[in-house]
């Protein structure tokens, strides 16, 4: 497997042409050599190639927009071909907090559906990427991520599995990746820590480096193994004043130690 860098985790970083190729460099100095292109500013696809060219780096995911997707599918199929991308990321379900969340995943899946055909005959993969708010929500018994998995053939629908979020949906990040096993080509690697706020004296969850929390990532990766996974890309949302790049640092270190690259 092959361990890339999520620069949404870089996002500030990435606000103008200029900064982003500073930042795919800097990305490829810490070691990386494949990122995930989302949360940036807008880019053509011959500059991104270019860049990628000139530090040694792949993008084998991004996330999209999702009504792009659906206004011309093989419009965007086409321009991820052009820096060689084959996995089409959707970051998170349209509208989840707004309304009907069954109503809301009925519709998305009801839109992807025609999309994801497409790719497919295109021969590219739409990912889907969850939230910890799947796992609590209920459509006839079944919770989103199972809806979806259930709606969609694998070679339909791929799932960008974020590790730190199906935690926080009180889910097993093992048994998702055993239920999903053969649908999980991306992960996403993030930590989760619990820290105290003194004035409430109640815990919240954080994001932290891989391998500076609770997740326990060693047989996560002998598992993602088994369930034929090609790319794990590290991502932390927020990083709480220390220095993104630092972060990103961090937890490659931690998985070079543990085997990987």
């Amino acid at each position: 497997m092959k361990v890339g860098a999520q620069l949404f985790s870089l996002r500030d970083f990435c606000k103008t042409p200029e900064d982003f190729a500073e930042t795919l460099k800097k990305v490829a100095d810490i070691g990386y050599t494949s990122v995930q292109v989302s949360g940036t500013c807008e880019y053509e696809a011959d500059w991104l190639l270019e860049k990628l060219k000139e530090n040694g780096l792949t993008c084998d995911l991004t996330h999209y927009s999702f009504d792009k997707m659906t206004a011309d599918p093989a419009g965007v199929v086409d321009f991820h071909k052009k820096f060689g991308c084959k996995y089409i990321g959707v970051g998170c379900l349209p509208n989840w907090d707004k309304g009907d969340i069954n109503a809301n995943t009925v519709s998305f899946a009801e839109r992807a559906k025609p999309v994801a055909e497409k790719f497919k005959e295109l021969g590219a993969l739409m990912m889907y990427h969850n939230h910890h708010f799947e796992y609590f929500a209920d459509i006839d018994g079944k919770n989103i991520m199972e809806y979806l998995s259930d709606n969609f053939a694998s070679d339909e629908l791929g799932f960008t599995l974020d590790t730190h979020w199906v935690m926080s949906g009180n889910h097993d990040p093992i048994e998702e990746i055993k239920r999903l096993s053969g649908r999980l080509p991306c992960v996403h690697f993030k930590d989760l820590v619990f820290s105290l706020d003194f004035e409430t004296k109640n815990f919240e969850k954080r994001f932290a480096p891989v391998g500076y929390g609770i997740i326990k990532f060693e047989p996560i990766v002998a598992e993602l193994e088994n369930a034929g996974t090609e790319f794990i890309f590290v991502e932390q949302d927020v990083c709480y004043g220390e220095d993104p790049f630092a972060c990103m640092k961090k937890s490659y270190d931690y998985l070079v130690s543990i085997g990987l690259r």
